[in-house]
């Protein structure tokens, strides 16, 4: 069973993960942090997933760093108080696991002659240095976990091979233009807990990246950034000091179906501002300072779930989230939350829902002054 669970790693490295949707009506869990499935992450089947188990043949070399597991190309050195990236690794290596030691330092030749690696494991580590090479091995690397570090920049010359970069945790202020050249095979950034502000990304900084998921999350972002990839079908921006919406802000995501800007500070989202994402199907306003449900919903013809808990919202018109007339074409919802808001529920038209699949979809009530 051991080889099994360690091929299983790569779908549970991280604790700081991006939100996964667990029940449209089950509004009242906290947003549960978990890992999307590969596909999500990598977005082609040729770059995704875990190894195929078929082609994981045994290995009989007898080289293993003391003190790890080895076995079906993974080497798992994990929880072993390791100061350095340990040698004796068997060139034919996949999956290396060195997550939870003190290593605080990656160098030149950690990682030679590793060229069939797929997946690296650093998480919790107290990497602060990175020489310019130490990734110049790695033609194979598609997946670089280095979240829960002391890194004060984005690692240098990243494998142009990389699909997945999860450096969330880390102390990293600033995003240089140019510091992702050449990956054009990158489709998933996860950078959150870092102390970004909106400044600290250079014109261009993403240039050239195709990603479909972004999350740079608890930071502190005032706006959100206008020089995003157009790309994106996923973009959260939770746990920030967003205050506002402007017009523009979200001109160039017109292919987002994602948005998530939960738990910020947004008091006004200016008439408009929707209208650019005509495939959103899911928006994450809770926890925010909304004195209103956001105009334009109901023309956004694909959106199913909307968050709207924890705001200041008084009032729910009946045509704030369905279009008027009959017959229009629009997706049903399948979750409406609007509870933790100071709304007089009972005074609620029974007709404001009318593009609602399901009484259980919708949700109010529990306001606390």
């Amino acid at each position: 069973m051991r080889p099994l669970w360690l091929l299983t790693l790569l779908l549970a490295l991280s604790q700081a993960l991006p939100f996964e949707q667990k029940g449209f009506w089950d509004f009242t869990l906290d947003d549960g942090l978990l890992m999307m499935n590969d596909e999500e992450a990598s977005g082609s089947d040729t770059t995704s997933g875990v190894p195929d188990l078929d082609s994981l043949t045994p290995t009989f070399s007898a080289m293993c760093p003391f003190g790890c597991h080895c076995h079906l190309r993974v080497v798992q050195c994990s929880d072993l108080g390791l100061k350095t990236v340990p040698k004796e690794i068997s060139p034919d290596t996949t999956l290396l696991d060195l997550q939870n030691n003190d290593i605080s330092e990656l160098r030149k030749d950690d990682f030679k002659g590793l060229q069939h690696l797929y997946a690296l494991v650093l998480v919790n580590n107290k990497i602060s240095k990175i020489h310019e090479k130490a990734f110049s091995p790695l033609r194979k690397l598609q997946k670089l976990y280095i979240s829960k570090n002391h890194l004060v920049e984005i690692p240098p010359n990243l494998p142009s091979s990389l699909v997945e970069l999860r450096i969330h945790d880390n102390r990293i202020r600033k995003v240089p233009k140019g510091v992702f050249s050449g990956l054009r095979n990158m489709n998933c950034i996860e950078m959150g807990g870092n102390p970004l502000e909106n400044s600290g990304f250079e014109p261009g900084a993403f240039d050239g990246l195709k990603l479909n998921y972004l999350r740079i999350s608890e930071a502190k972002l005032t706006g959100i950034p206008k020089d995003l990839p157009e790309t994106l079908n996923e973009l959260h921006l939770d746990h920030n000091k967003i205050q506002a919406i402007e017009l523009e802000d979200l001109l160039r995501y017109s292919k987002l179906y994602r948005l998530g800007l939960g738990h910020n500070q947004i008091r006004m989202i200016e008439n408009g501002s929707l209208s650019f994402l005509p495939t959103l199907r899911e928006l994450h306003l809770d926890n925010n300072k909304l004195s209103r449900v956001p105009a334009g919903l109901p023309d956004l013809k694909l959106l199913q779930v909307v968050y709207l808990h924890s705001n200041n919202i008084t009032k729910v018109g009946i045509n704030d989230f369905c279009p008027m007339g009959f017959g229009v074409k629009r997706a049903y919802y399948n979750g409406i939350s609007l509870f933790n808001n100071p709304v007089p529920y009972w005074e609620v038209q029974p007709a404001t829902f009318r593009c609602v699949t399901d009484r259980l979809a919708i949700q109010f009530g529990n306001y606390k002054k």
